[in-house]
């Protein structure tokens, strides 16, 4: 066991939870499984339906054997505003989808990080998409903004968000102006503007899919954040390469266990390639 793995076993916060809603298409529970298995840890990774407005009773419902969560939709910006502490990804994006209860050293905060940004510029470079100076947007909600962080670390000079609702394109839209970037808007009804050298669609379900797009814009890469079921509808009918959610959701979970075991997202595992391995194998079966 290494000093580590050796560090944590000795403590008691041993459990850990997924909460959103919808939540049983979920596939962490199998990437931590796999993840604290190869670790020799003895920890519980368990799912919980939870919506809109409901995370601060779940929180105070747990005890001290709770080490962390993991957040999807829809409660990433109402963990960024509960959280005691927030790290400088979380803070920039306002979305969190990770809380460290307790802190790193078991005391009474609760921190939060956003992984998300992390997870998308890994899965697009392994791809081969290191760069791209125009980033089309689709939808525009909290993991939107984690895409938009991750356009700005890309290169990106300019964000095209697109929203069903001009008000929530617009939001976007100003977010990306306060990185710095370049902004503009479009709506989902007419065909989308071409030019784009990546285009990352945050949409759930098959909204996407039904979408006019032009020829030109479907040879970009594109990043499809919707990984159930797979290959999405969008995903199906797209002419030029496309990267999984899946593979997002892969790297962004490496970089919660980090924070689970280390308490720092930057702080490799022990092993880490023998435990990525083990998480992909997980994902795969």
């Amino acid at each position: 066991m290494s000093a580590v793995t050796a560090t944590v076993a000795g403590r008691q916060r041993s459990r850990l939870a997924v909460l959103g809603s919808p939540i049983g298409h979920s596939r962490s529970p199998l990437l931590h499984a796999a993840a604290y298995r190869a670790l020799g840890l003895d920890w519980t990774y368990e799912r919980h339906e939870v919506g809109e407005g409901g995370l601060a009773a779940f929180l105070a419902g747990l005890d001290e054997t709770w080490r962390g969560l993991s957040l999807t939709m829809p409660l990433k910006p109402e963990a960024a505003r509960l959280a005691g502490r927030l790290s400088d990804v979380a803070e920039e994006t306002g979305a969190v989808n990770t809380l460290l209860l307790g802190g790193a050293t078991d005391g009474d905060d609760i921190a939060g990080y956003n992984t998300d940004v992390y997870g998308i510029l890994r899965a697009l470079r392994d791809q081969g998409v290191e760069t791209a100076d125009r980033v089309l947007v689709l939808g525009a909600g909290a993991t939107a903004r984690s895409v938009v962080s991750a356009a700005r670390r890309l290169g990106a000079r300019t964000v095209v968000a697109a929203a069903r609702r001009s008000e929530a394109a617009e939001d976007l839209a100003g977010y990306a102006r306060r990185l710095e970037l370049a902004a503009e808007t479009a709506g989902l009804a007419d065909p989308l503007p071409a030019g784009a050298d990546l285009v990352v669609n945050t949409i759930p379900g098959g909204v996407a899919g039904r979408l006019a797009f032009c020829d030109p814009l479907t040879r970009s890469p594109l990043l499809e954040i919707a990984y159930d079921p797979w290959p999405s509808p969008l995903a199906s009918r797209w002419a030029g390469p496309v990267v999984s959610g899946l593979d997002m959701l892969l790297h962004q979970a490496v970089a919660q266990v980090r924070i689970f075991v280390t308490g720092d997202p930057h702080e490799p595992l022990p092993a880490e390639a023998g435990i990525l391995a083990a998480m992909r194998a997980a994902l795969a079966a």
